[in-house]
């Protein structure tokens, strides 16, 4: 028989597989597989001389009984083999076998590496094009190392032709995505950038592929690719499609590469060479002519491809957010498909349209389609499609539409999916809060909201509206008002009563006057509701009724009497019990002045960022931030409800409840369990604020957010390589504090929140955007220059996402480990695109030797025996030195505090001088400090003296300790 009938025609297999098929049931198919297998194995052990054709015949076999779902724990090395072969049909089955069975952690896998690496460096096309398939289906770490320096010199070389092109920009692809650190950079990223004008589209739409993917990372380095990617989209959306025949798609030239090159623009910022932003747009202007052509086919796959180039090119033009007349364009284009009969045209019509919305262009041609879009929330059976046309109700709302647009939102909650319920609440809740000129509106609105969907309403929501009320005095009366008469429903829901609770306490004597709503009356309707409600509730009406006490002197007997009573002082929950116990001692021992000041009215709220808001975006950052963005095009300041942005530094919000016993303000810094256990779980932020009746802290919900609690100098913007201005002077701020204002200017601000133990410390570093404009491509990153490395460890997470939208802000955590005492800091250096143009800010990040200072106490005795056991050279730092403030004994002190010493009194004869002692934790040693710090008044100058076990640390806390005094 011929070699080719051999190759092609591998009877024995044809025999085998009929043989499986006839078999009556799966003993017989058991029995003549274990039969096969058995010849295999002999074969493959006895016969030396066994041609390819056998081998692939046999190897095809195990192939074959593997796909039947039986193991095979033998013939590997003989598919190795087959590689080696010329043959195509024989180096075939052995790439098909090893990319079906062989395990990467194979110990073939060098083997298979090299064969691999035989074939790519061949000239048969055929033999690299089999190589560079095997690499993507296995596309294990092992073979990305091993074979990714290889792959990019078949992509940018001259001599391959372009079938293997296409394999390789695709192979390397799937190795980017496996191991991006594998994929080398060099000399090939500038020339791939090139193959978007081949002549080839296969090669082309493959490339686009790879350079997007490669581009998400490293946008620079590819960022000469826009003007090419302009042109070849240019060429494609001119031309006909009679024109590019092997690439049309029903009518559509090249629909897919089309989409591709769409994507790959927008990882840019708009092209800033006119003549290249001239074409693009008439591109886009093109592409949204032909979408009102009459369509060349009534089959669906005309359709569908038309309208995904179409929506890219919307996407790409919402991207951009600056070419009035596009934006206005794509929005009427959207607007026709909203009542288009295909489902899902209607959704992406509405996800799109939520992104016009934000944009202060399109955001009035979005608004005239309120109509249609409240339709389609009525009529819609699809719960997706609702749900988009919340989120663009949401979106296009302002001050001219949001009371009816809140009333349609309220109607359709009454039948609103659940699935759908609690989102469509908070953006009640925040629209009616953004939105509100007449408070009582607001007030009724959120009642309402609490009535139709009590149970979907979360803490934030009723915390939020207990803030506004104690802080407008204006409303306070109409609020004591309307929450009475909601609570004389007979069906009412337990927020309901937290709020009615809460108000009532506070406000409740404004409406007393009415015999209607008299403080027995008041007092009567909370308690009828008081056995129905859980025990946080209980406790909350509890505080209530001790500020009836207050309000409400004539009632007195019979609230002790509630107070008294044994389901309350004998409560299994010790909350209740103990509130109970002493609100009643509180009430029998304390004169009335006492209890009027004990029990006074709540002072206002610090008026802060929405924490409604704030949940919202962690459940939906996406949609959600349509309001920040849309808010930042008019302000760089976060909204507020007063359009007031007081807020408080270092401010945060109580979560926990605590004692009644003094007036306290309501934004109490948190306590920290512990330095050690806030080590291992450095939280995000600040809980919610939460309503205090009587400083007790009504339980708060999760969802905290971090405005701005910084109060430091600004900084000003140095788009360098070197140190950003005032830089240094910022570090050095924070050898005294751990939280603060690292740097600030018109476009950001960087705030740091840290805390230390032992030789571990933690920082959470905020990036806040001051603008109305997104930063796109957001990267922040830390480097140990110089040994710093290894003397610190340092651990950066990633931030989740790349851009910062207008008015939002971003969390990094970093971990930091001290190894051994060092003299530099990390350097933080940020990059970002902000409108067109890159920038970068170089920081010192606030991480210095003294951070990992343990204070220690000790008598005089013990100091003195310290300090002259440390006479040894270099290990005693003296300076004298003038003042760079005036010098106050108290201010000293508390630097030296905050340096990290601890202050032994006593020690020194002169009271005037201080005295420290303390020890610097590293991982690898502990370098014990004295200090001794004299300070001449009149003189205004300060002698330092510094003793330590290490000469380097000496000189540095001495450093250090000069720019502070």
């Amino acid at each position: 028989m011929p070699t080719v009938a051999k190759g092609d025609g591998m009877r024995g297999l044809a025999v085998f597989i009929s043989d499986i098929r006839n078999c009556k049931s799966k003993e017989a198919e058991q029995k003549r597989i274990n039969k096969e297998l058995a010849n295999i194995r002999s074969k493959f052990k006895g016969d030396k001389t066994l041609d390819g054709y056998n081998k692939k015949k046999y190897v095809c076999k195990l192939l074959f009984i593997f796909l039947l779902g039986h193991d095979i724990d033998f013939g590997h090395m003989e598919a190795v083999n087959l590689l080696s072969s010329n043959k195509y049909t024989e180096k075939q089955i052995g790439y098909l076998f090893i990319s079906v069975l062989v395990n990467t952690n194979s110990d073939l896998i060098r083997l298979i590496i090299q064969s691999i690496k035989n074939d790519l460096m061949s000239r048969n096309p055929v033999h690299i094009c089999l190589a560079l398939q095997c690499i993507a289906n296995i596309g294990s770490k092992e073979m990305a190392e091993a074979l990714a320096p290889e792959i990019p010199k078949l992509i940018v070389s001259g001599e391959i032709i372009d079938t293997v092109k296409q394999s390789a920009c695709l192979c390397l692809l799937r190795l980017f995505r496996t191991s991006p650190d594998t994929v080398p950079p060099g000399e090939w990223t500038q020339r791939v950038v090139h193959l978007l004008n081949d002549q080839h589209l296969g090669v082309v739409t493959a490339a686009t592929s790879l350079i997007h993917t490669l581009a998400q990372k490293t946008p620079e380095d590819f960022k000469q690719c826009v003007s090419l990617a302009i042109s070849r989209l240019s060429r494609i959306v001119t031309s006909s499609y009679t024109d590019l025949q092997d690439y049309t798609y029903y009518f559509v030239p090249a629909p897919w590469l089309s989409v591709k090159l769409l994507r790959l623009l927008q990882v840019y910022p708009p092209p800033e060479d006119p003549a290249a932003r001239g074409r693009l747009n008439e591109c886009l202007e093109t592409i949204l002519n032909k979408a009102q052509e009459p369509p060349k086919s009534k089959k669906v796959q005309h359709s569908n491809a038309k309208n995904a180039v179409l929506f890219e090119a919307i996407n790409l033009i919402i991207h951009h957010d600056t070419e009035p007349n596009l934006l206005v364009r794509a929005c009427n284009q959207l607007g026709q498909f909203l009542q288009h009969r295909e489902t899902n045209l209607r959704y992406l019509a509405l996800e799109s349209m939520c992104l016009l919305a934000s944009s202060e262009f399109s955001h009035e041609a979005v608004k005239k389609h309120m109509d249609t879009v409240i339709t389609a929330l009525k009529t819609e059976r699809d719960v997706s499609v609702r749900q988009r046309a919340v989120d663009l109700l949401y979106g296009m709302c302002d001050k001219s539409n949001a009371e009816e647009i809140v009333a349609e939102m309220l109607a359709y909650l009454e039948t609103a999916d659940y699935s759908i319920r609690e989102e469509m609440v908070l953006k009640v809740a925040i629209l009616a809060e953004k939105y509100a000129v007449d408070y009582t509106w607001y007030v009724d609105t959120i009642l309402n909201l609490i009535r139709i969907a009590g149970d979907y309403v979360s803490d934030e929501v009723w915390f939020r509206v207990i803030q506004i009320v104690i802080n407008r005095d204006d409303v306070q009366g109409y609020a004591a008002k309307v929450v009475f008469e909601a609570l004389q429903a007979p069906a009412c829901h337990e927020n309901m009563v937290k709020v009615g609770g809460y108000i009532l306490g506070e406000f409740g004597n404004l409406i007393a006057g009415d015999q209607r709503s008299s403080p027995m009356v008041q007092f009567q309707l909370l308690h009828s509701k008081y056995h129905l409600c859980s025990a946080p509730t209980r406790g909350l009406l509890l505080s209530t009724y001790i500020k009836f006490i207050n309000l409400f002197p004539e009632i007195k007997g019979q609230l002790q009497d509630v107070l008294r009573n044994n389901n309350n002082l004998q409560n299994a929950d010790a909350e209740l019990q103990q509130r109970a116990i002493e609100y009643l001692q509180l009430s029998t021992v304390a004169s009335q002045d006492v209890l009027a000041t004990v029990l006074e009215e709540m002072p206002p709220f610090p008026e802060r960022e929405s924490s409604i808001l704030a949940k919202l975006k962690k459940k939906k950052p996406n949609v959600s931030d349509i309001e920040v963005v849309k808010e930042g095009k008019k302000s760089s300041n976060p909204p507020t409800l007063n359009n007031s942005a007081a807020n408080t530094p270092d401010a945060t919000p109580v979560s926990a409840p605590v004692p009644v016993m003094a007036a306290a303000p309501v934004a109490a810094p948190a306590p920290v369990q512990s330095a050690s256990d806030d080590l291992l779980g450095l939280s995000a932020g600040p809980a919610v604020s939460a309503p205090v009746t009587n400083n007790i802290a009504a339980p708060a919900g999760g969802g905290g957010l971090l405005v701005d609690v910084f109060d430091t100098p600004a900084a000003q913007n140095n788009v360098s390589t070197s140190l950003a201005p005032q830089a240094e002077d910022n570090f050095f701020k924070f050898a005294i504090k751990n939280n603060g204002v690292l740097f600030e200017n018109d476009l950001l601000q960087i705030g740091v929140k840290a805390e230390y133990k032992g030789n571990l410390g933690r920082l959470g570093l905020f990036y806040g955007n001051k603008t109305s404009y997104p930063f796109q491509f957001f990267t922040p990153t830390v480097s140990c220059p110089g040994d710093l490395s290894s003397a610190m460890n340092v651990q950066a997470k990633p931030l989740d996402v790349n851009t910062v939208e207008g008015g939002a802000q971003v969390q990094q955590m970093i971990n930091v480990e001290c190894i051994s005492d060092f003299l530099e800091a990390p350097i933080l250096s940020i990059k970002f695109s902000y409108s067109g143009s890159m920038q970068q800010i170089n920081l010192m990040l606030p991480v210095m030797l003294n951070k990992f200072f343990e204070p220690v106490e000790m008598d005089a005795t013990t100091f003195f025996s310290r300090w002259k056991q440390l006479n040894s050279p270099g290990q005693e730092e003296q300076k004298i030195f003038k003042a760079s403030f005036p010098i106050e004994g108290d201010t000293s002190r508390t630097k030296l505090l905050g340096f990290g010493f601890g202050l032994l009194d006593g020690v020194d004869p002169n009271p005037d001088n201080f005295v420290g002692a303390g020890i610097i934790k590293a991982q690898s040693s502990q370098v014990g400090c004295l200090l001794r710090l004299e300070p001449n008044m009149q003189a205004q100058m300060y002698r330092l003296t510094l003793r330590t076990s290490k000469e380097s640390v000496t000189k540095r806390l001495a450093d250090i300790l000069l720019k502070l005094f």
